[in-house]
Order: C-alpha cells, then sequence, then structure tokens
C-alpha cells in the first residue's frame, strides 16, 4: 500500500464512524469498510472508496444494524454507500 492511501484510511478512520455520527453520537471509534457499489462479488474498491464504521454497524450489529449482515435493509435506514461515502469526502 502507497503512503497517501495509508494516510488517506488512516484520516477516514480518524473521522469515527458516519453512522454514528448522523445519528448525534460523533466519534465512535471505527474501523474501514470499503464500499462494494460496482465492485464484483470477490472484487474490494479501492482503498479511496472507503466509510468509517463501528465494529456494529460494520459486521457484528445483526440484521439491519451492521451492513454486512443485510446490506439493502441497512442502506433503507442509514443510507447507501455511495450517499455516506459523499459525505466522508465532504467532511475530510
Amino acid at each position: 500500500m502507497k503512503q497517501a492511501e495509508k494516510i488517506h484510511l488512516d484520516n477516514v478512520a480518524e473521522l469515527g464512524c458516519i453512522v454514528c455520527y448522523n445519528m448525534g453520537h460523533p466519534g465512535t471509534p471505527a474501523c474501514i469498510h470499503h464500499i462494494r457499489a460496482g465492485q464484483g462479488m470477490s472484487q474490494r474498491a479501492s482503498n479511496y472508496e472507503t466509510i468509517p464504521l463501528c465494529p456494529t454497524h460494520h459486521q457484528h450489529g445483526g440484521f439491519g444494524v451492521a451492513i454486512h449482515a443485510g446490506q439493502k435493509t441497512w442502506e433503507g435506514i442509514h443510507g447507501t454507500e455511495a450517499e455516506l461515502l459523499e459525505q466522508v469526502r465532504g467532511m475530510l
């Protein structure tokens, strides 16, 4: 990974979970989620197409709470990956 990509990923993660932020809980520690919109089944988006999500909203929250546990339902509640990506880009 190039240094510029690492810096970008660090900056994204430092924003905190974008879903928690939108729910009025800014600063929740976050990990990186590579968006899947427009990607094939086994392809991962670039390191510049990422959003920060806490473990609950990323993988561990169950159906409708975690993006990996029912993406369509999750996006209906929290917004699409593309919408959240644009928000994150505006915040950086």
